[in-house]
């Protein structure tokens, strides 16, 4: 019986951050965009329409000028607004597919193998996801997932020509695609490893295709190998399984304004705890071990320097917020020093286990089926009427030290109050 060939599509998002702000801005369908990171340092999204004229990495400060100039129109990150649309792209995915591998927030690879049109499905599900969510997406297919990969770069290079989706499957239209390619635009091959292929005068993706597997493998890793062979039409990654439970979780943000007091610093680590048990109960996990980290700025020439944490261990394996929350608070006492002025905080939980993967001593404390269960609430509450809803006493609604995002649009799928609004007229 002969082995069946397999068949990958990649999905991916256009422009992904960009276009998420767009779908609720239909005034800005035509006007280039960049996306900030955090405390609106430095562009980490862009538009297609606006790469001609910002870098990714540039810093904000530098480049308001060219933004006016342009008519490039700036944005705070709005990871929960991303975050959302993401799912609800991904969820759509996975009804049309028999497989589905989550590789980013953006994009996912799907297992076609054994399906007649290849082509229509890829154009049903890119309608489906702009149709239903208002993102924009491009599919590539083919025999790996290398060159699935370069199809779906194909398919955005060439969107006029392609429609935005690439079936390479055919070794002609393979042939073409692996020519008409840079080899630094093949996926896992960065800018250190072009120059050495360059070297060897492997200036293509067919060049690449056609190189001797072994001895790239000699000259520089098994990776690049793999991608060789994967680009020649023999498949030697698979759609991976779901990632194990993470050992360690953790939850760090950069502070809106320098602090020098340590009442805010305790309200930040009660906030990134709350976060990142949301994480660990996720994961059903629990957390033996936690720590807690305090920093100041580290290259102002003109503010003192200091950092420091300290690791606790929990009395008992736990998810519960409460004792997590109150363990890290006393541990903010233990690493704070005055005098300092404080711009980020980290909270980790480590040591992280199954529930029955720890054996109980007869006569230790254990988290309490009551605290169990009001966690479950807490989280149920939280989902369906937006993360805060239910929160720490120690959590504040609007901490003036919380990250600079004075261009941040609304969260207009996870927030009641932020809601899309229509005026008839």
């Amino acid at each position: 019986m002969s082995k069946v060939t397999p068949v990958f599509g990649l999905i991916d998002c256009n422009s992904f951050y960009a276009s998420c702000e767009r779908v609720f801005r239909p005034d800005l369908a035509k006007v280039p965009i960049v996306v900030l990171s955090n405390n609106d340092g430095c562009v980490i999204a862009r538009s297609y329409d606006a790469k001609p004229y910002v870098k990714m990495g540039e810093p904000y400060f530098q480049i308001i000028h060219k933004l006016k100039q342009h008519g490039i129109v700036p944005f705070s990150s709005n990871y929960a607004l991303y975050g959302d649309m993401s799912e609800r792209v991904m969820t759509l995915i996975e009804s049309m597919v028999p497989a589905v591998e989550v590789y980013s927030i953006d994009e996912a690879f799907v297992d076609l193998t054994g399906i007649n049109d290849l082509e229509g499905l890829g154009r049903k599900i890119r309608s489906q996801v702009l149709r239903c969510t208002g993102i924009p997406a491009g599919v590539g297919i083919a025999h790996t997932k290398t060159l699935a990969k370069l199809a779906n770069h194909t398919a955005k290079r060439l969107q006029a020509q392609t429609g935005g989706v690439v079936n390479i499957c055919d070794p002609i239209k393979r042939d073409w695609v692996l020519r008409n390619t840079d080899v630094a635009e093949v996926w896992g091959v960065g800018r250190r490893m072009k120059v050495h292929l360059d070297g060897m005068g492997i200036k293509t993706a067919m060049d690449l295709a056609k190189a001797d597997a072994w001895t790239l493998r000699k000259n520089f890793s098994v990776v690049i190998e793999k991608t060789a062979r994967e680009l020649a039409g023999t498949a030697c990654l698979e759609l991976d399984e779901p990632d194990p439970p993470k050992q360690e979780i953790c939850c760090s943000r950069m502070f809106g304004k320098r602090l020098t007091e340590l009442a805010p610093i305790k309200e930040a680590v009660a906030t990134y705890v709350m976060r990142a048990s949301e994480k660990l109960r996720a994961q059903n996990s629990l957390c033996k071990k936690i720590r807690v980290s305090i920093r100041t700025g580290m290259f102002n020439p003109d503010e003192a320097k200091y950092a420091n944490s300290v690791l606790i261990e929990m009395p008992y394996p736990t998810d519960d917020v409460r004792l997590l929350t109150k363990t890290a608070v006393n541990a903010v006492e233990r690493v704070f020093r005055p005098g300092f002025k404080y711009s980020k905080a980290e909270v980790m939980l480590v040591n992280l286990c199954q529930p029955g993967e720890f054996t109980e001593d007869l006569f230790a404390t254990t988290q309490s089926a009551e605290a169990t269960n009001l966690m479950t609430v807490l989280d149920r509450i939280n989902e369906r009427w937006g993360r805060g809803t239910l929160r720490s006493a120690g959590v504040p609604i609007k901490p003036d030290w919380a990250m600079r995002r004075e261009m941040m649009s609304q969260s207009y799928t996870t927030k009641l109050d932020q809601l899309w609004r229509v005026a008839c007229r």
